[in-house]
């Protein structure tokens, strides 16, 4: 049966959010120029997943253009928001005469191509970088508005940076930082990355992954000190693990499932940074773990914890508008800033959230000192088991720092079979033993196997793309022997 988007009602009784609406009047401002928009996303009408054809496609074609060749597809995405001053909002309706530069890239040389402006135009063809609306360009070519989302991204095609590390500017900017954080060139560090002279609990010889002083990103000093306190903090700021049969009448399971899916594709849709994803999880179970939430009104919550995720997170978040729009103006401007208000109160402003993430990274770090397996493989894969839990309502009750060492483990196991997933560093670093991670192993597993036949595709098409190594294709053995759970 073929499946198409459905932007009905999902119930029979009708209600002001549950509809398709006629754009709001800054919606209808951004959406001048069809070129300018990124992928429109029907709304999730329905909920229910009870079988294969009743998953709703949200994955409709974006409009491109061809620039060059054939091989060079463009996926425009600058939209316009109502934060704009007066004397842009009056000039928008000059907006379809005015031609953007893009950048066409090909194997072995870029062209750069550039169609001037009006003259009259120029004073509104430089907004900020929030005010565009970046898109995810899986093919050759790429816009200049794409990369405007991106934290490694930023520079201006217009202004003039300063790459010469040896001129005075740069020199004096180095001077000034080292005297003022008192940074002295003098100190004697020896460059021994990974030394063995840490103690585990059994008396064995430990890899020491906190002895780069010299990033002081690693934190070397107290990063011990703040995953303790993480560990700590994630029993304190965790969903309930039984709201759905305790709170909640309208909403089971699978539309939570159907509706995390979708946010997946709307964070790389909009190149969101994996902490923003958790997050936007972490502040849906938490409110719907106090709150009873209309099935029309989910994706409302998605949508809204997602801003406040990307507020959180990002350098810079998309706005209010654009997430009205991938809802294809489901819901106005107002009703989003309402729930988003809402979820603010309930979670009483605390944002920051221990995730699988965070832990995950930590653990990571430690499976490095093995050099056992390639170490961007491992990020990969485990990264990938780790949000296939995203998706399953049960592992709701293994804490994010069992999920994260529970990936670690998987993931080494799926790489090297042969070898035993689990080390002394490990077992020093994450204070978990085999054993205690027999469950929500094999819950992963099953998780792993099972994704291949899933109706909730997107985190599988996700890690099936070449930039994460296709991890999700790799082979898993169907079972996973006992003997390596046992804590000798």
């Amino acid at each position: 049966m073929a499946t198409q988007p459905r932007r009905a009602s999902i119930s029979s009784s009708s209600s002001s959010s549950s509809v398709k609406r006629p754009p709001s009047e800054n919606a209808g401002k951004a959406a001048v120029n069809p070129l300018q928009q990124p992928k429109k996303r029907p709304a999730l009408s329905n909920l229910t997943n009870q079988t294969n054809a009743g998953r709703n496609v949200i994955r409709t074609a974006g409009k491109q253009v061809h620039v060059a060749s054939s091989l060079s597809k463009v996926k425009q995405s600058a939209s316009l928001h109502s934060s704009y001053s007066d004397l842009q909002q009056n000039n928008l309706h000059h907006s379809n005469s005015v031609k953007q530069t893009t950048i066409v890239t090909s194997k072995n040389s870029s062209t750069v191509r550039k169609d001037e402006p009006s003259p009259a135009l120029v004073p509104i063809l430089q907004p900020s970088a929030a005010a565009l609306s970046p898109s995810r360009s899986d093919d050759a070519s790429i816009s200049m508005d794409e990369t405007m989302s991106t934290c490694d991204s930023l520079k201006s095609p217009d202004v003039e940076y300063i790459d010469n590390a040896d001129s005075s500017i740069v020199a004096s900017l180095e001077r000034r930082t080292c005297n003022t954080l008192h940074i002295s060139e003098g100190i004697d560090v020896k460059e021994e990355n990974w030394k063995k002279d840490v103690k585990g609990a059994e008396g064995k010889d430990v890899v020491d992954i906190d002895d780069n002083h010299q990033n002081p990103q690693q934190c070397a000093s107290f990063a011990s000190d703040i995953y303790k306190h993480l560990r700590e903090a994630e029993t304190k700021k965790r969903p309930s693990t039984d709201f759905m049969e305790r709170v909640q009448k309208d909403v089971n399971a699978s539309m939570r499932s159907i509706l995390i899916d979708w946010l997946v594709e709307v964070a790389e849709e909009y190149r969101l940074v994996p902490d923003t994803l958790y997050l936007t999880v972490n502040y849906i179970d938490r409110y719907l773990s106090g709150n009873p939430m209309n099935r029309q009104r989910l994706q409302l919550l998605g949508v809204a914890c997602m801003l406040i995720a990307a507020k959180y997170e990002e350098i810079c978040a998309p706005q209010v508008e654009e997430f009205c729009y991938i809802t294809d103006n489901t819901y106005f401007r107002e009703e989003v800033l309402q729930m988003e208000a809402d979820v603010l109160r309930y979670l009483k402003f605390e944002m920051t959230a221990p995730t699988a993430k965070c832990f995950l990274r930590r653990f990571l770090r430690a499976a490095q000192g093995c050099n056992e397996v390639p170490m961007l493989l491992l990020e990969f894969l485990a990264s990938y088991l780790s949000e296939l839990s995203l998706l399953e309502y049960d592992m709701l009750s293994y804490l994010p720092s069992v999920i994260a060492a529970s990936a670690i483990f998987l993931a080494n196991f799926i790489l090297l079979p042969s070898k035993r997933p689990w080390n002394a560093t490990l077992r020093h670093y994450t204070l978990y033993k085999p054993s205690e991670l027999r469950e929500c192993v094999k819950t992963l597993h099953r998780l792993f196997i099972n994704s291949h036949g899933s109706t909730l595709p997107a985190i599988r098409e996700k890690y099936s793309q070449h930039k994460y190594k296709f991890v999700a294709k790799k082979c898993c053995p169907s079972t996973i022997p006992l003997e390596l759970f046992q804590d000798s």
